[in-house]
């Protein structure tokens, strides 16, 4: 079954990780949130269907986090490109390279079965692409990256790099939905997961930005571009890319290590 990193209480589909997408503009959201906000959401190039209003921000694409201070970035009016199904990097990346990362993870998380040896695993993916960047594990609170236990209505969220270049700081995990376990196949489901909140942190889009539905199902959605937050990364395929690492819905207890074109675009960006 396909589940969104967004999953919706009972719905196992993860739209862009989560949320189908919808052509109106909004017409799902909140009625709190305003045109205004939905329409610089839309602007900025992500989708403004079924947005949520949270502490931080805003939730969008079913595990995204924009804060108030993302929404007042200035957008760059060119088009940097339209497209399928490519690799997309946000406009602010980690900066002060080469770089440690340390990733911390709540004790209430890392009391859960599987999510210790989970981060293990995920942190384990990206050094080994020798990257400039390098993740170490920094205990129970304090890292630059901070994984927390949080319920809801969705598998997972977390946010972009900050104009000042540092990665985004939190990614919360659902377990109540994600669920728990020592088997391999849970660890790396899981692992898989937090590697791509990870990848949204040093500034990573969805795979398939341009069309949820390759890997979420339902109707092809183009939201539009905007020319902000979505930079095509050279050397990635236009044409589907069935096992990225960041496309937006994954399947039940499916692992996704980086395949070959993940690992261009990150050893492209860093």
């Amino acid at each position: 079954m396909r589940q969104t990193l967004l999953l919706w209480l009972g719905v196992i589909l993860i739209t862009t990780i989560f949320v189908g997408c919808q052509d109106d503009q909004g017409a799902t959201a909140d009625r709190q949130i305003s045109k205004a906000v939905l329409d610089r959401i839309w602007e900025m190039g992500f989708s403004n269907a079924d947005v949520q209003k949270i502490d931080e921000g805003y939730l969008v694409e079913g595990d995204i986090i924009l804060t108030d201070e993302d929404l007042q970035i200035s957008i760059d009016p060119i088009t940097l490109r339209i497209a399928e199904t490519e690799q997309y990097r946000t406009n602010n990346l980690v900066t002060g390279l080469p770089r440690t990362i340390t990733v911390s993870m709540d004790s209430q998380l890392n009391g859960t079965a599987g999510y210790s040896a989970a981060l293990d695993a995920c942190i384990a993916r990206y050094n080994a692409q020798n990257l400039q960047i390098t993740m170490i594990r920094s205990g129970t609170s304090g890292g630059d990256i901070h994984l927390k236990k949080q319920p809801g209505n969705y598998l997972a969220s977390s946010g972009f790099p900050t104009n000042s270049g540092n990665p985004y700081s939190q990614v919360k995990m659902n377990s109540n939905a994600i669920g728990n376990g020592n088997s391999s196949t849970f660890i790396n489901y899981c692992a898989t997961i937090m590697a791509h909140e990870i990848g949204h942190c040093i500034g990573f889009r969805h795979t398939d930005y341009m069309n949820r539905a390759y890997s979420c199902g339902g109707s092809p959605v183009n939201e539009g571009d905007g020319g902000v937050g979505a930079v095509l990364i050279p050397g990635t395929p236009s044409g589907p890319d069935a096992q990225s690492w960041m496309l937006a819905c994954i399947s039940n207890l499916e692992n996704r290590p980086f395949n070959n074109n993940d690992k261009t675009a990150l050893g492209y960006l860093y």
